[in-house]
C-alpha cells in the first residue's frame, strides 16, 4: 500500500510539473525571470531557470538533428559492449550494431553502441556543423572547444575522458534506418528507406587518447571527422533546427534531449491536436524501465523541463495520454544563426 501510494504520488508531482511548465513562458515573459521564480512552487523555480535562459536568448544559435534521430533515439544507459540496440517507433526502425576498435597493444575490441546525453551533444554538434557549413568535413578543433564552452562543458577530466569513449563508440558503430510504410509525411520528413550498413563517421576518430593525463588537452579536439556521404544527405534534406540555449540547458539529461527534439520535429508538422497515449510513449521513450509505472513520473519530470527549453511548445497532460497541438518551431524560420 505505502509502494503504490509513493508511486501515485510521484506520478502526481510529475504531471503537476508538467502543467506548471505549460505557464511558465507567460510568467517569465511578463514578469521577468526574478519576479516568475517568486510566482511559483520552490520546486518549480528550475523550470522558471529553463525557460528564462532560451527566452533571453538572443544569439539565434541553432543546433540541428537528422529527422529520424527526432523520433528513435540511443540508449539512456550503457549496454553490454557486444549488445546491439533496436529502436521501432511507427513504421521507423534505427538499428545499432557496435563496432570493434584497436586500442594500444592488446587485441581489438567491441566498443559498444553510443549512450547517453554525452553521445547525443556529440551527435547534436557534428550534425550542426554538418548543416551550417553545408559539408561532410567537420573540424574538430576551434569550433568543437567554443561550442563545448556555450555548453558549460569542460575540455577536462571526467568529461573529456566520458566524450572521448562515445566519440570512439559513434565512430566505430554502424547505424541504420529503415522507414517500413511510407505516408505523405513520412516521406516529407524522414525519406524512404536509408542507408545500408554504414557508419554514420566515415573517417576520424576525432578524440585522441594521450595516454598522460591532462597533458595534451589542448590538442583533444584537432582532427577533422568526415560523415558518411549517406547520412550527411539525408542530413541535409531532413534537418530540424533546435535551440542552442535548450540543449545547453537540458544537456545532462539524455531523456529530457530526446523529448525537446521530438517535439521540436514532431509540433510544428501538426495540423490538429494529436492524442498519444502512454503506452506509446513507453514504446518510445521507455528504454531501460521494466515498468510502465517506474518510467512515467521520470517522463513526465523530463517533459516539463523540455517544455520549458521549448516555450512556444502546446502540450496537455491527460490520465491516459498526453496531447500535443500545433506549435510554432523552436527556432522561428527567419531566424539566422
Amino acid at each position: 500500500m505505502r509502494l503504490a501510494m509513493v508511486r501515485h504520488d510521484r506520478v502526481i508531482r510529475g504531471t503537476a510539473m508538467a502543467d506548471a511548465a505549460k505557464g511558465v513562458r507567460q510568467l517569465v515573459l511578463v514578469h521577468g525571470r526574478a519576479a516568475a521564480r517568486q510566482m511559483v512552487e520552490p520546486q518549480d523555480r528550475p523550470l522558471v531557470d529553463i525557460a528564462g535562459e532560451v527566452l533571453g536568448d538572443d544569439s539565434n544559435r541553432k543546433g540541428f538533428s537528422y529527422s529520424g534521430l527526432c523520433l528513435t533515439s540511443l540508449p539512456h544507459r550503457r549496454l553490454p559492449d557486444d549488445a546491439p540496440w533496436e529502436r521501432t517507433v511507427g513504421p521507423l526502425t534505427l538499428i545499432v550494431e557496435p563496432g570493434r576498435i584497436k586500442l594500444g597493444d592488446g587485441p581489438a575490441r567491441m566498443m559498444g553502441v553510443p549512450y547517453g546525453a554525452r553521445a547525443r551533444l556529440i551527435l547534436i554538434y557534428l550534425q550542426t556543423q554538418a548543416v551550417l557549413t553545408n559539408s561532410r568535413e567537420v573540424n574538430l578543433g576551434r569550433s568543437m572547444r567554443a561550442w563545448m564552452g556555450r555548453m558549460g562543458l569542460s575540455v577536462g577530466g571526467e568529461t573529456a575522458a566520458a566524450l572521448r569513449e562515445q566519440a570512439r563508440r559513434i565512430a566505430t558503430c554502424t547505424m541504420r534506418f529503415t522507414w517500413q510504410a511510407e505516408s505523405k509525411a513520412g516521406a516529407q520528413a524522414i525519406g524512404p528507406t536509408m542507408m545500408s550498413n554504414e557508419r554514420i563517421i566515415k573517417s576520424g576518430l576525432f578524440f585522441h587518447d594521450s595516454g598522460k593525463g591532462d597533458a595534451r588537452q589542448e590538442t583533444l579536439f584537432e582532427d577533422r571527422v568526415l560523415l558518411d556521404n549517406d547520412f550527411f544527405e539525408q542530413l541535409r534534406r531532413h534537418p530540424v533546427p533546435l535551440r542552442d540555449a535548450a540543449i545547453q540547458r537540458l544537456k545532462d539529461s539524455s531523456t529530457a534531449l530526446d523529448i525537446y527534439v521530438w517535439l521540436a520535429f514532431r509540433l510544428h508538422h501538426l495540423e490538429r491536436h494529436t492524442p498519444i497515449g502512454w503506452k506509446d510513449l513507453y514504446q518510445q521513450f521507455g528504454a531501460g524501465y521494466q515498468h510502465l509505472w517506474r518510467w512515467k513520473p521520470r517522463f513526465l519530470e523530463a517533459l516539463a523541463e523540455a517544455v520549458s527549453a521549448y516555450p512556444e511548445a502546446r502540450v496537455d497532460i491527460e490520465d491516459s495520454h498526453i496531447v500535443l497541438h500545433p506549435s510554432p518551431p523552436p527556432v522561428p524560420k527567419l531566424a539566422k544563426g
